[in-house]
């Protein structure tokens, strides 16, 4: 039946949502244009609130645009390791959490939160529905890279206002996510941060009822 798939299939699914790691340590190898175009293809099947569609992507590409970003990063890391405690800030320091220097592209993402595309279905209530929508299309994204072996980094830690300043972007779009993707220089299907002793995961889904 159209829409079911076999447990073959299930079971190499769930492998890739296991291998899908958050990369930070890449080659510098090039990424091929055609492996590229056809991870984005992934925004095109994701679900957004009311087919609205919000997500707006910046291929940076200049060497001063890239510049400016990793600044940005390196600014907004030194002020994080500054606030972090005594006890764990040797730890904080220790950690790599960009891979902007090494990995050949980056995305900028962010939501049109003034799109008329929709027609607002959904949004009144509850407008962040629309960056939920494009972190769920990052997700897509992320999981069409990785089952083309190309691995994605997700760098939170900028200043979102300076970096759409840096950016020239528009002033309705909202900073989400900045992207690092390239091809892993190691494999392991253990996080990072886990490998590293800053954090475990859950042993069990918390489910509560009402």
């Amino acid at each position: 039946m159209t829409g079911q798939f076999s447990p073959q299939f299930r079971e190499e699914l769930a492998d890739l949502m296991r291998w899908r790691r958050d990369v930070r340590r890449f080659r510098t190898d090039a990424v091929p244009e055609d492996l590229l175009a056809r991870g984005l293809q992934a925004f095109a099947l994701a679900p957004s609130v009311g087919l609205s569609e919000p997500w707006r992507i910046l291929r940076v590409s200049s060497p001063q645009a890239r510049a400016a970003c990793l600044d940005n990063y390196r600014d907004c890391n030194a002020q994080a390791l500054a606030c972090q405690s005594d006890d764990r800030a040797a730890a904080y320091a220790r950690l790599k959490l960009s891979g902007m220097a090494e990995a050949p592209v980056h995305l900028a993402v962010f939501c049109d939160d003034a799109t008329p595309k929709g027609h607002g279905l959904g949004a009144a209530t509850m407008p962040e529905t629309r960056a939920y929508s494009v972190v769920g299309a990052i997700t897509h994204l992320w999981l069409a890279l990785r089952a083309q072996g190309l691995g994605l980094g997700w760098v939170s830690i900028l200043d979102a206002a300076r970096l759409a300043q840096d950016l020239d972007v528009p002033p309705n779009w909202r900073f989400i996510g900045y992207l690092c993707i390239g091809w892993p220089e190691e494999d392991d299907i253990v996080p990072e941060l886990e490998r590293a002793g800053w954090e475990a995961r859950a042993q069990a889904l918390i489910l509560e009822t009402r």
